[in-house]
């Protein structure tokens, strides 16, 4: 009895207390008198009674409530017409998903310590998924409705006869055709100053709001996916429509050098309007979708672009690890100075945690274009140093070796920026160099030693000795021509290789007169003996000037001097040292006692006739054989 008294008691003080509350902190200060007053009326006691009382209520309160946000949000999860259809309806279901995030949050703190209220939010939890599911379902519908209302989507073309691929311009923005069955033509870009606003402004503001609701319900991922599925084939699309096909590693390594040059040029043209024009754009779409989320923006934007991305990089890491052929060099030129000047690009777009490795993909792939470029030149370098001594060049000609690799090295050399960013970021190229070097003109510099060497090499198959030394004036003096006709070139080896090569060409001529007209000239001395070492006689000396003067003529008259201004100094060095020496010799043939008054018998060139056939050397069968281009 004394028990149930007390338990009485008590009840009374907490009715006190509760009724006299007008709140919490009230209720409390009564509970405090209370225990002052009565050791019976203990904090703890009263306490536990009233805060049992008050979960209960609360429970009740939390369930009431969650059956209300249930009724409601359930008639728009089962809804079978787009909810965003009716703004009424739109904002009454965006204003359920918000009070029950909210009651969410404010109950989840007391679900660890209370059963009753974590099994109310197991519930809660159940239907907040279905009502985020509805979300990313309205979010989806409003992404593909925006692209057919606004119809804005870029149109870019694959036809070989548009502008597109074959104009001079950089780029081509699209003009959209109404007809869906033809390709719409497509319209030079003037400058990359352009954003595409693929969606209305209307239907970006609702993607805001259903975006803010799903990130702060936990469903950031689930919306960023949604999202970058939808906005990813908008990107596709355009990179189709640019031309670009979805080529493997092995189906671009197979593909023949032509087919494989016209897809570099759409590549070419595609990644400047990917990196500068639709990637910025996507940029911006994602940062207005999900502003004030930048976690969630940053991860759609990587998701929409990797995709496309991958595909430009993969392309260009293709031609790179495939055939290092010189004739490669300048396309892939192209590829690397395209992924250079659009690093910036790479910078500025994929700037944030999740993009970083596609940047550091698009620096890769450019330094393996670079690797490429210097693999090239090692071929080259190959090419010359395999390139046979087999039959000789008929008539001491060009060798076709000197005009590809002068050719090749010249119009390589209108890239020299590139060039020397190239081989100035290799320190391992090993290169012949006191230096060590690993500047473009030293890499130029072995090339031209490795090409002389060649042709050396070559010269020494002819049999004749001044044929030998004609064929290296010719080579020697295109290789020289080609140097100091391009600015370039002539920059990049510089005037000491200039004066050094005038001069070898100079000593070539000289070997060329001594190997072909020195033993002409030593019959017209005054004492020449024969084999036997007697002296001849004026009448054996001209008959064996003559004829050896004729042979000579014969054969040199179809030898080649392809430089005009080369043929014609060479003509006037010949004809300054055997006129006078002839000159000299038929005045003391004429008065020598030997042939008295019948010199003339025996004379039968004159000094004019000299001239005439030094005149006739070099002019080949028919005239030139050799193009100098």
């Amino acid at each position: 009895m004394e028990e149930n008294g007390e338990e009485k008691l008590i009840a009374v003080a907490r009715h006190i207390a509760k009724t006299l509350g007008h709140n919490e902190s009230m209720a409390d200060d009564i509970l405090q008198i209370f225990s002052n007053f009565d050791g019976r009326f203990s904090r703890e006691k009263l306490s536990d009674k009233m805060t049992g009382d008050h979960d209960l209520r609360a429970c009740a309160s939390l369930d009431h409530t969650l059956e209300s946000l249930e009724r409601q949000i359930s008639q728009y999860v089962a809804a079978d017409h787009p909810i965003w259809s009716d703004s009424a309806d739109s904002s009454a279901f965006l204003d359920s998903v918000d009070e029950l995030i909210a009651t969410i949050r404010y109950w989840a703190p007391m679900a660890t310590s209370d059963k009753t209220v974590s099994a109310c939010l197991a519930r809660a939890e159940d239907f907040m998924q279905q009502a985020m599911f509805r979300l990313g379902e309205e979010f989806r519908l409003l992404i593909e409705r925006g692209c057919e209302t606004f119809d804005l989507m870029p149109s870019y073309v694959n036809n070989g006869e548009s502008t597109m691929f074959d104009s001079d311009e950089e780029e081509e923005m699209i003009d959209g055709g109404e007809d869906h069955n033809e390709i719409p033509v497509a319209q030079p870009l003037t400058d990359y100053d352009v954003v595409i606003d693929a969606l209305p402004s209307g239907t970006i503001n609702d993607l805001h709001e259903i975006a803010k609701r799903m990130v702060a319900g936990g469903f950031g991922k689930e919306c960023s996916h949604v999202y970058s599925s939808c906005r990813r084939e908008f990107l596709e699309e355009s990179m189709s429509r640019l031309g670009v096909q979805k080529l493997s590693i092995e189906e671009v390594q197979k593909m023949v050098w032509q087919d494989l040059e016209d897809e570099i040029n759409k590549w070419i043209k595609a990644s400047n309007v990917a990196l500068r024009i639709l990637f910025p754009s996507e940029r911006r779409l994602c940062d207005r979708v999900f502003f004030g989320f930048s976690s969630a923006a940053d991860l759609s934007f990587m998701e929409v672009c990797r995709v496309s991305t991958v595909q430009i990089l993969n392309f260009a890491d293709a031609v790179a690890i495939g055939s290092r052929s010189p004739e490669r060099l300048f396309k892939i030129l192209d590829l690397f100075e395209t992924l250079r000047d659009l690093m910036p690009e790479f910078e500025s777009n994929f700037s944030d945690q999740y993009s970083l490795v596609l940047r550091n993909d698009g620096v890769l792939v450019w330094k393996r274009l670079g690797e490429t470029i210097r693999g090239i030149f090692m071929e080259l370098e190959n090419l010359i140093r395999r390139d046979p001594a087999k039959a000789p060049v008929p008539r001491g000609g060009l060798h076709p070796i000197t005009r590809y690799v002068m050719n090749y090295v010249r119009a390589a050399c209108r890239s020299r920026e590139t060039l020397e960013q190239v081989f100035e970021e290799n320190v391992n190229v090993v290169v012949p160099s006191k230096d060590s070097s690993t500047s473009l003109s030293v890499q130029i510099s072995w090339i031209m030693e490795l090409l002389e060497s060649n042709l050396e090499m070559k010269s020494k198959i002819y049999g004749d000795a001044a044929l030998c030394s004609v064929f290296m004036m010719n080579n020697e003096r295109y290789i020289l021509q080609k140097v100091k006709d391009s600015d370039e070139l002539g920059s990049l080896l510089g005037d000491d290789w200039i004066r050094k090569h005038t001069a070898k060409i100079k000593q070539f001529q000289m070997s060329y007169q001594r190997s072909s007209w020195n033993k002409i000239l030593g019959l017209l001395k005054v004492d020449v003996g024969n084999a036997a070492g007697r002296p001849l006689s004026m009448k054996d000396k001209i008959k064996l000037f003559k004829s050896q003067f004729e042979d000579t003529c014969k054969i040199q008259s179809q030898w080649i001097i392809f430089d005009d201004q080369l043929r014609k100094e060479l003509k006037i060095s010949l004809a300054n040292l055997l006129l006078p020496a002839y000159q000299n010799f038929i005045k003391r043939f004429q008065n020598s006692p030997e042939v008295g008054k019948h010199a003339d018998k025996y004379i039968n060139y004159g000094v004019e006739d000299i001239e005439m056939h030094i005149n006739e050397l070099f002019q080949g069968v028919g005239g030139s054989a050799v193009s100098r281009k």
